[in-house]
């Protein structure tokens, strides 16, 4: 399943893969690798396979799960397909809280002790991610894990996750994406270390000329 979805995240440019042509990111680093999964929504075929996906695997590795939360703003959509899949309640959490009103950082209701699985559209390094498990805590929820769309599988993240004993899942992730990339012929053979390059450290922008 994460090499059916990476093709169709390759073919509807949900990903993109520039391996002699890199992205910059928000952070100045230089990356081969963009990602958009809010054009998902837009493909009606893709996105029902992605709400199955993430619902079948949330139903397996968080049986428990009582309620579902959504990461502002790429996360809310496909949190809300899913929680109406499993007809389980649902809100998102911001990034930082509001400045007016109630200046509310978690939308939805809050139910102390209720065990919830945040939804995450893409995991980088898990900061932002771990920002929302962080906040969900601290206002009594218990949060049984993390699941996202897609992973760049950056080593810094699995340290984060590991460090806050936090679980996290994805239904598709970069190594799979590099290898379904050659076999579409997205991307030459040689580009292969380029690629991998990046992804064992990404902070070295020495991969742009190797």
């Amino acid at each position: 399943m994460k090499k059916i979805i990476a093709k169709n995240l390759l073919e509807i440019n949900a990903v993109f893969l520039s391996p002699n042509k890199p992205f910059t990111w928000s952070s100045g680093i230089k990356s081969p690798i963009y990602c958009d999964n809010r054009l998902i929504l837009s493909y009606p075929k893709i996105r029902n396979l992605i709400k199955n996906t993430l619902a079948e695997t949330l139903q397996q590795h968080f049986p428990d799960c009582q309620y579902i939360m959504g990461t502002a703003t790429a996360g809310i959509a496909h949190a809300a397909l899913v929680a109406d899949i499993l007809e389980l309640p649902m809100g998102y959490v911001r990034t930082s809280s509001k400045t007016h009103g109630r200046l509310n950082a978690i939308e939805g209701k809050v139910i102390k002790d209720s065990r919830v699985v945040v939804i995450e559209d893409l995991i980088s390094t898990g900061g932002s991610s771990l920002k929302v498990v962080k906040a969900l805590e601290e206002a009594g929820f218990i949060v049984l894990g993390v699941l996202s769309i897609f992973n760049y599988n950056l080593s810094e993240a699995d340290g984060k996750f590991k460090d806050n004993n936090v679980i996290y899942k994805s239904i598709s992730d970069y190594n799979t994406l590099i290898e379904v990339a050659v076999e579409m012929n997205y991307i030459d053979k040689q580009d292969i270390s380029k690629l991998k390059q990046w992804k064992n450290n990404p902070y070295n922008q020495d991969w742009i000329n190797a």
